[in-house]
């Protein structure tokens, strides 16, 4: 015995023994005959016994000591100065262990305990101080950013950004580079820190209010915290976010939306309630977990490890535990699919003779959507006593399926979608025996569709989009991104065809040739792509390399010039240009990675894109206005179209307009602009006028003289005030009145 037949001593002895994984006496000989278990027990001043197993031995004392870290400790302390007896044994003991450090304890044991009764249950909180509430967040809010900013093993108040422990959820992440940007010791900390606070602004919100949120919700979430994590990885402002760091990031990430999708489904009883509301919500959380799981693999598996700027130094990483609750969900969802498969094939007198109505109960006592070691094997264990259960009913379903398949079977189309509906149930061992023709059927089918793809592909893959011999035209692609749309296109409906396949017919003879004539086609398709990125890849670094190609746009160079051929107004920036940043941006979401040359003329381009738009409409407006204008007005409009010409041309008089001096050429852009609305306006005024004009002569030569000769003459001299207020406000008196005195002759 532990304690020698003192029940005392047996208590303590056989927690600390549990607690550390004791089996033998000999283990905890230390602790039994150690005065401080004495003392502890038996004087009522001695309020404190630890225990600490440091290298495979037991240390006790009656005051917690400093020591290594890695080392557990258990606590014993008493509520009240008494010695302690068998009666009080169980209500003047406390226990608690002490991991890491004293900090991080009373950090999670009031984050997690008392923080959560004290603050939010209703018996508690109505009689708990508003004061010493305030005090407890004030509390808990100091010591999470202490274990955020402190490194455990340094007295002082020093970032260790490695240091990770304190980092339990997003929001842990979030409210660390909060911190760091108000109580950095360096401005260059805190500038960096501020900027990657900013960076996670797009998601902090949401995972702040994460329970508040639909499972559908969250699905367009994890679409932005994929590209919000990716910006932070990729920035180049400011020294790199620690690998370490992100890697817990995503880790933290993947727990939270686990978590969130147990929490979340955990409402729904997956066995009873609607299949429709069941089925759209496990997909929905099915789709979180398998997206983000694709997130972390594609960013850590091939983006960040080609980003040469930050290259991610380590395996990809994939949050194996968010994995397996999203096969878990599959599961779940196969089987309740399962039984509205197996309902639709067989009458309801049908279904009460196989007792369908009960398939579920040895699902009872089990939550499916907690996934863990220790529920896995009584998971399985439901699992096949429930397959054992259906198999009566899978037999007379196969029977059923066989007839309702060979009516269809002529229909490629509709054979395809049936096995596509009923995979289900065709994946059952029992119906797919029994479906053995129909299923070679369908892989012929698939094999021929294969066929289909390849011809197509090799009759289009030469020829220009659009034509009937090319690959088919999307819009707003150039020919480079066209082509490979196209082609990814026809890559998913062989992946379509192969997952079918591999679900349902791989177990036939023919399946190896299909899937090596499939894997082929596929191989073909990369090939195509690739050639198609490398030759656009060459074009443009060529391009770049001269200087007329349309593409190269120097910082220094002058943003305009005037054509002295022509008269026309020239922007130094191409349409050639505005293409390459579109089919950067497209070929970038595609997965190609860009080429450095490329990337940093995109990037100098991309600065002055916003610009250069507003100047190649100015532009287009001055080399247009001519056309617009009246020939006869054209006179009147001399002084504010030399006072347009007179801007375009002031880098000739002040010096050059660059794209380097973006302050000069905002405030040029606004000048511009504003000429073009007066010059704009004044033509708009004019052709007014001389429309009103129009339809006043038109009114006079309608007028009969010898009747209404006084009406003649009011509408004469309502034309004549009307000019002579235009001169008066204009200054062109000559101009207004040969124009007057030729229309006043030909009336």
């Amino acid at each position: 015995m532990y304690g020698d037949g003192d029940k005392r001593r047996i208590f303590i002895s056989a927690t600390v023994a549990n607690y550390f994984g004791l089996s033998s006496y000999t283990s905890l000989a230390p602790l039994s005959s150690s005065p401080e278990l004495g003392n502890f027990l038996d004087d009522g001043n001695e309020f404190l016994l630890c225990v600490q197993h440091s290298q495979d031995q037991i240390l006790v004392s009656n005051k917690v000591e400093a020591g290594n870290s890695e080392d557990k400790m258990l606590v014993f302390f008493k509520l009240r100065p008494d010695i302690i007896t068998e009666d009080n044994l169980h209500s003047n003991i406390l226990v608690s262990s002490m991991l890491d450090s004293p900090v991080n304890m009373l950090y999670q044991a009031l984050r997690q305990v008392f923080a959560p009764v004290l603050l939010k249950d209703e018996k508690w909180s109505k009689d708990f101080d508003p004061k010493l509430q305030n005090l407890l967040r004030e509390l808990e809010a100091g010591l999470g950013s202490v274990l955020r900013r402190t490194d455990t093993s340094y007295t002082g108040n020093k970032y260790k950004e490695d240091d990770v422990q304190a980092i339990l959820s997003p929001n842990d992440e979030f409210q660390f580079w909060t911190e760091r940007a108000h109580r950095g010791s360096k401005s260059s900390s805190k500038e960096r820190a501020l900027h990657f606070k900013d960076l996670f602004e797009a998601i902090t919100y949401d995972y702040c209010n994460l329970d508040s949120l639909s499972l559908f919700e969250v699905v367009d979430l994890v679409e932005t915290t994929r590209d919000t994590v990716d910006d932070v990885w990729r920035q180049t402002d400011h020294e790199p976010f620690p690998q370490q760091r992100m890697q817990n990031l995503l880790d933290v990430i993947a727990g939270s939306l686990g978590r969130f999708v147990q929490k979340k489904l955990g409402t729904f009883n997956l066995w009873e309630d609607s299949f429709h509301i069941v089925k759209e919500n496990l997909k929905a959380g099915i789709t979180i977990c398998e997206q983000w799981i694709a997130a972390c693999e594609h960013l850590t598996g091939q983006l960040w490890q080609r980003y040469t700027p930050h290259l991610w130094q380590a395996e990809k990483y994939i949050p194996e535990a968010l994995d397996k609750l999203g096969k878990r969900l599959e599961e779940v969802l196969s089987i309740r699919t399962l039984h509205e498969k197996l309902t639709y094939f067989l009458p309801t007198g049908e279904q009460q003779a196989l007792h369908l109505a009960q398939v579920f109960e040895p699902f009872a006592g089990l939550n499916p959507v907690h996934y863990n070691p220790y529920t896995e094997p009584l998971w399985k264990a439901a699992v096949r006593q429930y397959e054992r259960i259906i198999a009566p009913a899978e037999q007379k379903i196969a029977s059923k399926m066989k007839t309702f398949i060979s009516e269809i079977q002529d229909s490629p189309q509709q054979l395809l979608q049936a096995f596509q509906k009923y995979k289900e149930l065709v994946r059952r061992p029992s119906i797919s025996k029994e479906l053995l023709l129909e299923r070679e059927t369908l892989l012929a089918k698939l094999q021929d569709s294969i066929k289909d793809y390849q011809t197509d592909f090799e009759t289009r893959c030469h020829g220009t989009p659009g034509d009937a011999s090319g690959p088919l035209s999307g819009k707003n692609l150039s020919e480079v991104v066209n082509n490979i749309v196209w082609v990814r296109q026809l890559q998913l409906k062989v992946d379509d065809a192969i997952k079918i396949a591999e679900a349902l017919l791989s177990d036939l003879s023919g399946f190896q040739n299909f899937r090596q004539t499939a894997d082929e086609l596929l191989e073909q398709f990369k090939v195509y792509e690739q050639e198609q990125f490398d030759d656009w890849s060459r074009d443009i670094q060529s391009s770049l390399s001269n200087p007329k190609s349309g593409i190269c746009i120097q910082a220094s160079s002058p943003v305009m010039e005037l054509d002295h051929s022509d008269g026309a107004l020239k922007i130094h920036y191409s349409d050639r240009l505005v293409t390459l940043l579109r089919e950067v941006r497209q070929l970038s979401a595609l997965g190609f990675v860009i080429p450095a040359k490329i990337q940093q003329a995109t990037n100098t381009a991309q600065k002055f894109c916003k610009q250069a738009v507003i100047l190649k409409q100015v532009a287009h407006f001055y080399n247009s206005i001519d056309q617009q204008m009246i020939p006869s007005q054209k006179p009147m409009m001399l002084q504010s179209a030399l006072a347009f010409e007179q801007i375009i041309k002031h880098s000739k008089a002040e010096g050059q307009i660059t794209w380097d001096n973006p302050k000069e050429l905002e405030v040029y852009i606004k000048k511009l602009q504003n000429a073009a609305e007066r010059l704009a306006t004044e033509n708009r005024k004019l052709r007014k006028w001389h429309t009103n004009f129009t339809e006043k002569v038109v009114g006079l030569m309608n007028i009969d003289l010898l009747r209404q000769q006084q009406r003649w003459k009011d509408g004469l001299q309502e034309l004549r005030g009307v000019f002579s207020t235009l001169e008066t406000q204009r200054k062109r008196k000559s101009i207004f009145k040969t124009i007057f005195q030729t229309r006043e002759t030909t009336i």
